[in-house]
Protein backbone atom coordinates (compact mmCIF):
# COMPACT_ATOMS: atom_id res chain seq x y z
CA UNK A 1 0.00 0.00 0.00
CA UNK A 2 1.07 3.68 -0.88
CA UNK A 3 1.39 6.36 1.89
CA UNK A 4 0.37 9.00 0.55
CA UNK A 5 0.20 11.44 3.94
CA UNK A 6 2.08 14.43 3.05
CA UNK A 7 5.77 15.09 5.03
CA UNK A 8 6.19 10.81 5.30
CA UNK A 9 9.55 9.34 4.50
CA UNK A 10 9.57 6.40 2.38
CA UNK A 11 6.49 8.30 -0.19
CA UNK A 12 6.67 6.62 -3.46
CA UNK A 13 6.47 8.30 -6.65
CA UNK A 14 3.39 7.49 -8.53
CA UNK A 15 5.12 7.72 -11.63
CA UNK A 16 7.20 5.03 -10.85
CA UNK A 17 4.04 3.02 -10.94
CA UNK A 18 2.07 4.89 -13.18
CA UNK A 19 1.31 2.52 -16.34
CA UNK A 20 1.34 4.27 -19.69
CA UNK A 21 1.95 0.85 -21.80
CA UNK A 22 0.40 -1.50 -20.15
CA UNK A 23 1.58 -4.09 -22.82
CA UNK A 24 5.25 -4.05 -22.73
CA UNK A 25 4.70 -2.05 -18.29
CA UNK A 26 6.31 1.22 -19.49
CA UNK A 27 6.26 3.80 -16.77
CA UNK A 28 5.63 7.59 -16.43
CA UNK A 29 8.93 7.64 -15.02
CA UNK A 30 11.16 6.13 -17.72
CA UNK A 31 9.39 8.29 -20.20
CA UNK A 32 10.37 11.29 -17.84
CA UNK A 33 13.79 10.30 -17.57
CA UNK A 34 14.25 9.46 -21.39
CA UNK A 35 12.75 13.14 -22.25
CA UNK A 36 14.78 14.01 -19.24
CA UNK A 37 17.98 12.19 -21.21
CA UNK A 38 17.29 14.16 -24.37
CA UNK A 39 14.75 11.65 -26.42
CA UNK A 40 11.93 14.11 -27.48
CA UNK A 41 10.38 12.14 -30.54
CA UNK A 42 7.64 9.61 -29.65
CA UNK A 43 9.44 7.55 -32.34
CA UNK A 44 12.88 7.81 -30.46
CA UNK A 45 11.25 6.50 -27.18
CA UNK A 46 8.67 3.86 -29.24
CA UNK A 47 12.28 2.22 -30.06
CA UNK A 48 13.62 2.52 -26.75
CA UNK A 49 11.35 1.32 -24.45
CA UNK A 50 8.91 -0.43 -26.79
CA UNK A 51 6.14 1.98 -26.01
CA UNK A 52 3.35 1.49 -28.49
CA UNK A 53 4.31 -1.95 -29.72
CA UNK A 54 2.53 -4.48 -27.67
CA UNK A 55 -0.39 -6.82 -28.95
CA UNK A 56 -2.41 -3.21 -28.75
CA UNK A 57 0.01 -1.97 -31.19
CA UNK A 58 -0.42 1.73 -29.32
CA UNK A 59 -4.67 2.32 -29.36
CA UNK A 60 -4.32 2.69 -25.51
CA UNK A 61 -1.01 3.85 -24.67
CA UNK A 62 -0.14 5.75 -28.15
CA UNK A 63 -1.94 9.27 -27.12
CA UNK A 64 -0.90 8.94 -23.10
CA UNK A 65 2.72 9.15 -25.02
CA UNK A 66 2.40 12.12 -26.94
CA UNK A 67 0.62 13.75 -24.11
CA UNK A 68 3.64 13.75 -21.98
CA UNK A 69 5.84 14.73 -24.49
CA UNK A 70 3.83 17.70 -25.07
CA UNK A 71 3.47 18.49 -21.08
CA UNK A 72 7.25 18.37 -20.99
CA UNK A 73 7.97 20.39 -24.44
CA UNK A 74 5.22 22.53 -23.80
CA UNK A 75 3.25 22.30 -26.80
CA UNK A 76 0.12 21.13 -28.17
CA UNK A 77 -0.37 17.63 -28.13
CA UNK A 78 -1.42 18.20 -32.26
CA UNK A 79 2.19 19.25 -32.91
CA UNK A 80 3.85 16.42 -31.82
CA UNK A 81 4.61 13.90 -34.12
CA UNK A 82 2.98 11.02 -33.47
CA UNK A 83 4.88 7.29 -34.49
CA UNK A 84 4.51 5.00 -37.87
CA UNK A 85 1.93 2.79 -38.18
CA UNK A 86 3.98 -0.05 -39.26
CA UNK A 87 1.73 -3.33 -40.67
CA UNK A 88 0.38 -5.34 -39.58
CA UNK A 89 -1.61 -2.68 -37.83
CA UNK A 90 -3.50 -5.60 -36.02
CA UNK A 91 -2.96 -9.25 -34.43
CA UNK A 92 -3.08 -11.27 -36.90
CA UNK A 93 -3.10 -15.13 -36.41
CA UNK A 94 -0.07 -17.44 -37.94
CA UNK A 95 -2.07 -19.94 -38.56
CA UNK A 96 -4.17 -17.59 -41.43
CA UNK A 97 -0.95 -17.17 -42.96
CA UNK A 98 0.27 -20.67 -43.30
CA UNK A 99 -3.29 -21.49 -44.30
CA UNK A 100 -3.96 -18.79 -46.52
CA UNK A 101 -7.05 -17.50 -44.71
CA UNK A 102 -7.51 -14.34 -46.43
CA UNK A 103 -9.76 -13.09 -43.41
CA UNK A 104 -6.87 -13.13 -40.92
CA UNK A 105 -4.98 -11.29 -43.43
CA UNK A 106 -7.11 -8.04 -44.41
Amino acid sequence: MIDKTPGKEGKTDLSEITLICRCEDVTLKEIRDLIAEGYTTAEEIKRITRCGMGPCQGRTCRELLLAEIARALEEKVDKIAPTRYRPPTKPIRLGGIIEGDADDLG
